[in-house]
């Protein structure tokens, strides 16, 4: 099992400025890298404190790619509903190419309602928009004069520039939170798949699905799966609980209040949405026990992770977010540290 490390900053100006909460982000990353966590990952969201900070994922990753020499550069995920297929390929090679070949490319639909309305995109034309985006990106990558006809974007025989590092691209992602259909999605196509929390039975589901899919679309081996929670590690239980849980909770109120638009809209891409938002409030403790959350020492870290292993099936990846909310970059540092000196080697075999 890898462990990696992602920024999804949920702070704003009135918490911190972006030139503060980047710069500690890649001196975060820098340090990952040199204490054996094999990836660095961010995010695409907009217009709101939940994200806003993170415009263009593959902006931070150029910059950590410079930062860093072995952790792979994860995009988690670039969204291809606000961008044009030509522009996301011909960013993905740059990258590529400046991080000599170590960039991987998660794509996911988007799941906020108030970036749709502000970028005059229906919530209706999701998956519709993310199929066409990804497959158009998946061919300009891998072939050139491509030529292609879509609903949303049309080009003709056009070679994107700079060609992939990798070959014949840059491994793909899928992420998603929700939708069994994503899961299945990602298994036919033969790309990896990113989850976070949700009840460990829906997750078992869902990663069944995917690997019997897999299994039947004729890929080899089982496909990979990574999944994303916030990790804390401190020397007692006591301490970790009482230093996370304030940035905890604070990151769970901005992710509410950037949802709650599902309170007042429907859509046929989201029909699990509304319910989902008006039920679902995080509630720290709960996460806690169920093992969503990896807070505590690094003993019990290593009993909660093996206990998610076993209770979802297995997983291939984790992507711990370190710095969550306004979590002084000293202790989400110490934390990193401890738990690469004390966890990460219990699992490398």
């Amino acid at each position: 099992m890898e462990f990696g490390i992602q920024f999804f900053p949920d702070v704003g100006p009135e918490h911190k400025s972006a030139a503060d909460y980047w710069g500690e982000s890649l001196n975060l990353a820098e340090v990952a890298d040199a204490i054996g966590y094999t990836h660095v990952r961010t995010v695409e969201h907009y217009f709101h404190v939940y994200g806003g900070y993170s415009t263009n994922p593959l902006t931070f990753l150029a910059a950590a790619a410079q930062r860093t020499k072995r952790a792979r550069m994860v995009t988690g995920a670039i969204l291809p509903i606000f961008n044009h297929p030509l522009k996301i390929a011909g960013e993905i090679g740059m990258v590529d190419a400046m991080s000599n070949g170590r960039l991987e490319c998660g794509f996911a639909r988007a799941f906020l309602p108030h970036e749709f309305a502000t970028f005059g995109r229906s919530l209706d034309e999701s998956r519709a928009r993310f199929n066409e985006g990804i497959e158009q990106v998946r061919r300009l990558l891998e072939e050139t004069d491509v030529t292609s006809e879509g609903q949303f974007h049309s080009f003709k025989n056009v070679t994107s520039l700079p060609r992939p590092t990798q070959t014949p691209r840059p491994p793909f992602w899928v992420a998603t939170s929700s939708s069994t259909e994503s899961f299945v999605y990602a298994a036919e196509k033969g790309y990896g798949v990113m989850t976070i929390p949700r009840p460990p039975a829906t997750v078992r589901d869902w990663i069944d699905t995917y690997r019997t899919t897999w299994k039947a679309a004729g890929h080899e081996g089982q496909g990979k799966v990574m999944f994303a929670t916030h990790m804390y590690c401190a020397p007692s239980r006591q301490q970790a609980i009482a230093e996370a849980r304030p940035h905890l909770e604070g990151y769970f109120r901005c992710l509410h209040d950037a949802s709650s638009d599902w309170l007042r809209v429907t859509s046929k891409d989201y029909p699990d949405h509304p319910s989902m938002i008006a039920t679902d409030r995080r509630d720290v403790d709960s996460m806690l026990e169920s093992d969503a959350l990896w807070v505590g020492t690094p003993d019990e870290l290593c009993e909660k992770i093996e206990r998610y292993q076993k209770s979802v099936g297995g997983i291939d990846s984790a992507s711990l977010q370190v710095n969550f909310h306004t979590l002084p970059v000293k202790l989400a540092e110490a934390s990193m540290r401890l738990f690469a000196e004390q966890v990460i080697p219990k699992f490398r075999s």
